[in-house]
């Protein structure tokens, strides 16, 4: 494939079922915007000119990608789809490459795809537009495209529009569209809207091809990847969707699934081979889990890196910032925030741990907290190497614990201690004989009275 490829992404409609004030192509599948799943789709492409069409929400939707260098245009009235597509050009008036139209509700979209569209333009029958259609199990309202056997396209209609015969027809139109930039803007300046909308459709410009003995062709893709996403409904089959194909992946990959059904992949997550995951474990964005790894079950990880060995879980959390290095394991209700945990180190329950390096083999005992944070500043806290925090430590930051240091449990420590050194911080222990016998016996006296 030679031909440069320019995205021209439809997102000015608001998306009014999904009820709700963000807009409807920045809701997320795996923790990302559908939309910017779209857009990581036509970069994979080769895609030199990236732009959206917004209108409602514009502010949010510009915001979400500006830092990606995409551009945006604003269609102030939404007139239709061929309207909006020609708002794209004047961003791309130096642009004579193929440019490819789809609506930002379209996350599934493969790179693949996009190529096949862009390459079908270069057939030997050389095609004006290229259109990709897909078999739907319930066409639905679905517009409709009338293909001969050779692929060439005699019609397309909106469902609105259509006559019985042709609602019958169940190859629909996805939305996504191919031709040349030069034969694109006086395509869509000629389309009308004499329709049942009185909107000015991109199919036409098919149609307006067929009028001038021109050939448009379709391919087809599965239904799958063409999904759009309209409704909290429908939001929920893509990420069921997204997440059975993530998950048959990382089994591929070589990583053991005890309840695949029940675990949960951000878009970026990482699994290397022999990792075990458990039953009930959430991945957040930022995560990477590296080879022989365990992960019990009702586990959430975000922006978080596993080394080779550690374990972790069951009920643990690794927030942003979370290292556990070669070997190391936190257990169950165990919290990481900014931590590294070295080779082999051990926080087996009830802790947590914030802005903390912990050292190679130090051992955190049960119920021990950093306390990091002063109601306006967080402060370090450094554990060293084989250092022993006992039970129901507060570990108050900043401070050091020295390599191969004993922290007593119990202890609140509020200055660094030396290597190999004790540190306690206990009120000292009183005991007086017979004193809960004396006052037993006063209680139930008291009662008795009563």
């Amino acid at each position: 494939m030679t031909a440069s490829i320019a995205a021209i992404i439809l997102a000015a409609g608001k998306g009014t079922r999904m009820k709700s004030d963000t807009h409807k192509v920045l809701h997320p599948i795996a923790g990302r915007p559908m939309l910017l799943h779209l857009i990581d789709a036509f970069d994979a492409a080769g895609a030199g000119e990236r732009v959206v069409v917004v209108g409602s929400l514009r502010e949010q939707v510009e915001a979400a990608v500006a830092p990606l260098g995409v551009k945006t245009v604003v269609q102030a009235e939404q007139l239709g789809t061929a309207h909006a597509a020609l708002q794209a050009k004047a961003a791309l008036a130096d642009f004579d490459g193929v440019a490819v139209i789809c609506f930002g509700d379209v996350p599934f979209l493969k790179t693949e795809t996009i190529r096949r569209l862009v390459d079908r333009l270069d057939g030997p029958d050389h095609p004006k537009i290229v259109v990709l259609g897909f078999r739907p199990a319930d066409p639905a309202a679905y517009g409709r495209i009338i293909a001969d056997s050779d692929t060439r396209i005699l019609a397309m209609v909106e469902y609105k529009d259509a006559n019985p015969k042709q609602r019958a027809e169940r190859l629909c139109n996805s939305g996504v569209t191919a031709v040349r930039a030069r034969d694109l803007w006086p395509l869509l300046e000629r389309v009308g809207n004499d329709n049942a909308a009185g909107e000015y459709y991109l199919p036409d410009i098919v149609m307006l091809a067929v009028k001038d003995l021109d050939r448009s062709v379709v391919i087809e893709a599965p239904e799958h990847e063409v999904l759009g996403i309209n409704s909290r409904a429908e939001l929920a089959h893509a990420e069921h969707h997204w997440q059975a194909a993530r998950r048959r992946r990382a089994m591929d990959d070589g990583a053991s699934l005890i309840a695949p059904e029940t675990v949960w992949f951000a878009h970026d997550t990482q699994v290397g081979r022999d990792v075990v995951i458990e039953p009930n474990v959430v991945f957040g964005p930022g995560v990477s889990i590296a080879d022989r790894v365990t992960i019990h079950g009702f586990c959430h990880i975000e922006g978080a890196t596993v080394m080779s060995g550690a374990t972790v879980g069951p009920y643990a959390r690794l927030r942003p910032g979370s290292v556990m290095e070669q070997g190391s394991k936190v257990g169950n209700f165990v919290e990481m925030k900014k931590t590294v945990l070295g080779p082999g180190a051990k926080a087996s329950h009830l802790t947590y741990l914030g802005d903390t390096r912990v050292g190679s083999g130090a051992n955190i005992g049960a119920g021990t907290i950093t306390c990091n944070y002063d109601g306006f500043l967080k402060y370090p806290t450094e554990i060293g190497h084989g250092a022993f925090i006992g039970s129901n430590s507060a570990l108050v930051a900043p401070v050091k614990i020295g390599d191969g240091a004993i922290v007593a449990a119990g202890s609140v420590v509020t200055r660094d201690v030396e290597a190999n050194a004790l540190g306690i911080t206990r009120a000292k222990q009183e005991v007086k004989p017979g004193w809960a016998r004396r006052f037993r016996e006063i209680m139930a006296a008291k009662k008795a009275v009563k």
